[in-house]
């Protein structure tokens, strides 16, 4: 994606050998590029949403066992620097796919060509992490035309959280059909949900929607259901951090009362992932282990303040808070998902239509 005429991605090695990012905290108002060093640098850039969202954590748990790599004595040492990161995000499945791909390669070669090893197959996860989400635009955006054709006028498309570019290396998954069908001249618009507490959609949807020219209006969460029942909703379109082979999906919170109001009111609830966001082990959702992150990020929100990034206090100091991250809606809410390889049906049967190879 392009940022003011530049092109970049979420992650990447530069020149001098340095992996770097696109520190998220201080974006709309903030462009920061950040070094991660250190095996420590990357886990807390995980943990503390430096990086967010289900490819771009799994990303850069990818160049996290490069730096590890190049850090690593032994391979029993680089295997506990995995489980280290592997501990940061419980929810978002793509963390422990990248590790676990990481170190089956890893283990195959030689212990001098470990750190290659970990560079290439790094390297194979941004670049394929990229090509995925842009696949899921060619997919999507057929979605989005045929809705254009029937109506013959905008396209109205609601969305929750950030799942867009800037939640994975390029592209995005909820938002790669949108940029397609703009791209190809389709007349969009996209409800952009504020999803509190850290305000992913407000402050990250809306500054990449806006970079792209996308038209877009930022809506308080609980106007959602409001439009769609008066008709001002074609589509919803979501991502997911972990989603089950049988077509449970956890997603940021307030997804499910998302897919709840679309199905009473008619409108089709798409879920958008790579392979790599499916868990092939997990069969019940409901087990999926869900994030409780720190309360402050309910009770402080954080703007622009005369020209300075400042935290302000929105509750009594006294209240307690609780922090639930996702949310998990089940496969009857969901009209279809979005992948590299087509769009099926939140079923066991249609998923592994679309994956044969899991079936083994």
């Amino acid at each position: 994606m392009n940022v003011n005429g530049k092109h970049y991605r979420t992650i990447w090695l530069n020149e001098k050998d340095t992996v770097q990012i696109i520190d998220q905290r201080w974006l709309p108002h903030e462009f920061v590029i950040e070094d991660l060093n250190t095996v420590e640098d990357v886990a807390v850039a995980i943990k503390d949403m430096h990086v967010r969202g289900a490819g771009l954590i799994g990303a850069t748990a990818g160049w996290g066992m490069y730096v590890a790599a190049k850090q690593a004595k032994s391979v029993e040492e680089l295997e506990k620097m995995g489980d280290y990161l592997k501990q940061q995000r419980p929810t978002a499945i793509n963390l422990e796919w990248a590790i676990d791909r990481q170190l089956n390669e890893i283990k195959k070669s030689n212990i001098e060509d470990r750190v290659n090893v970990a560079r290439n197959v790094a390297k194979q996860i941004e670049d394929e992490d990229a090509e995925y989400c842009r696949m899921i635009g060619v997919h999507g955006y057929k979605i989005i035309e045929d809705i254009s054709k029937r109506k013959n006028s905008t396209v109205n498309i609601l969305t929750h959280c950030n799942a867009g570019w800037l939640a994975f290396v390029d592209y995005g998954s909820a938002t790669a059909p949108i940029y397609e069908a703009y791209n190809r001249g389709i007349d969009v618009h996209v409800w952009v949900d504020e999803t509190r507490p850290r305000n992913q959609g407000a402050r990250l949807t809306a500054w990449e929607l806006n970079m792209h020219g996308v038209k877009h209006t930022v809506i308080a969460d609980n106007v959602g259901g409001h439009l769609m029942q008066n008709g001002l909703v074609d589509m919803v379109i979501v991502g997911t951090d972990r989603t089950t082979y049988t077509g449970y999906v956890a997603n940021k919170i307030g997804t499910y009362l998302k897919a709840l109001a679309a199905k009473a009111n008619n409108v089709p609830f798409y879920v958008a992932l790579p392979s790599s966001t499916f868990d092939w082990e997990l069969e019940n959702g409901y087990d999926i282990p869900i994030e409780q992150r720190s309360g402050e990020e309910v009770k402080y929100i954080q703007g622009l303040l005369n020209g300075k990034i400042e935290k302000v206090l929105l509750t009594p100091e006294q209240s307690n808070a609780v922090n639930y991250a996702f949310d998990v809606t089940p496969p009857e809410l969901v009209t279809g998902l979005i992948t590299e390889r087509g769009i099926c049906e939140a079923k066991k049967e249609s998923i592994l239509k679309l994956y044969p190879e899991k079936l083994v």
